[in-house]
């Protein structure tokens, strides 16, 4: 429980650090926001007016004392003449778009949330299971297709994949929609339609890291005592790469979870060429026309979700991996297993 709380308290610490970094970073920036609202003219006395409407007005450290207080008490911008109320949790007000900060992320979440389940889906599985298939058949066509496709889609632009995949399938085939997005609620059918070339386009990009550490883990794991020992003890090659799979479920769901955590936060290419309205088109529009609310806002749960996937994954090592669950503290490293099938007693060396 202790080690626990003390994961958790630092990935508080990681939150702060990074909203604190976001201020400061804009705070020392050529760039004022208050200006967009002031508009043109804007006299000297008009943009100090906007920038203290803003809240802008003040250091940049006593305004994220002031946004971080106002996310769980609320906030109010503006004077007695004029008041513009951000109920908690309170984000930041986008005086550029005239909605709440928090407002603004819960529009968008669900298309972020869209794109990464389903592309994690199928890069998960397409990935494990390319990477079992050549570690099976080291040095074979199927390994050396594998290892090339991988190697490509690692190094491969996403802008130049994504757009490929609108031009063949959407252009020229005209099997997809080339863009946009319908709400599962409209119709789960067209929801699907107008995610395929997203969810491809990242489990192509992405599924190539876990091809890649199950066709090496699977090569180390199938070279071990306990594999041969299966071997001679008569099981079928099916049941040793299940067993050698599962010695790789703690990596793969770390790898996972970060995958989750960082499209949750938003594919700001994958979302623009595909014309999805998720967080990572909402920070490029908002960092484009210098609306600070928004980009700190968006930044701060891009980051919370990326920590909350890190520290789940965490939280989950000692329930994936036994030699973890005493004491929260990991024993000395053991590459060796034992077959549920056999006497619990008997470990291979």
């Amino acid at each position: 429980m202790a080690l626990s709380l003390q994961r958790v308290a630092r990935s508080l610490g990681v939150l702060l650090v990074v909203v604190g970094l976001t201020f400061a970073i804009f705070y020392v920036a050529p760039i004022d926001p208050a200006l967009r609202m002031c508009g043109k003219p804007c006299s000297p006395e008009d943009l100090e007016a906007a920038r203290g409407f803003m809240g802008f007005d003040k250091p940049w450290w006593v305004q994220l004392g002031t946004f971080l207080v106002a996310i769980v008490t609320g906030r109010t911008f503006g004077s007695a003449d004029v008041i513009v109320e951000c109920a908690a949790p309170c984000l930041g007000y986008s005086f550029q778009l005239h909605q709440p900060v928090t407002a603004l992320i819960a529009d968008r979440f669900p298309v972020s949330l869209s794109i990464a389940l389903g592309a994690v889906a199928l890069q998960a599985v397409f990935g494990i299971a390319a990477g079992a298939l050549a570690a099976r058949r080291q040095g074979g066509i199927l390994d050396r297709v594998v290892t090339g496709v991988s190697v490509i889609a690692a190094s491969a632009p996403a802008f130049v994949v994504g757009l490929l995949a609108v031009v063949v399938f959407a252009l020229r085939l005209d099997l997809l929609p080339s863009g946009g997005y319908e709400p599962f609620t409209e119709g789960p059918l067209e929801w699907a339609r107008h995610l395929v070339l997203p969810w491809a386009t990242l489990a192509f990009l992405n599924g190539a890291i876990y091809a890649r550490l199950v066709r090496s883990s699977m090569i180390e794991q199938l070279g071990l005592d306990y594999v041969r020992t299966a071997r001679a003890s008569g099981l079928s090659e099916r049941r040793i790469d299940r067993y050698a799979l599962r010695n790789l479920a703690l990596p793969l769901t770390t790898l996972i979870a970060l995958d989750i955590g960082a499209l949750l936060g938003g594919t700001v290419i994958t979302e623009r060429i595909f014309g999805q309205p998720g967080l990572g088109a909402l920070l490029l529009d908002a960092t484009s026309t210098a609306d600070l609310p928004v980009i700190v806002g968006t930044t701060l749960v891009g980051s919370l979700l990326i920590v909350l996937a890190n520290l789940s994954a965490d939280l989950a090592r000692p329930l994936l991996d036994r030699r973890l669950a005493q004491s929260g503290r990991s024993r000395r490293p053991s590459t060796a297993t034992t077959l549920p099938d056999q006497n619990p007693q008997e470990t291979t060396p």
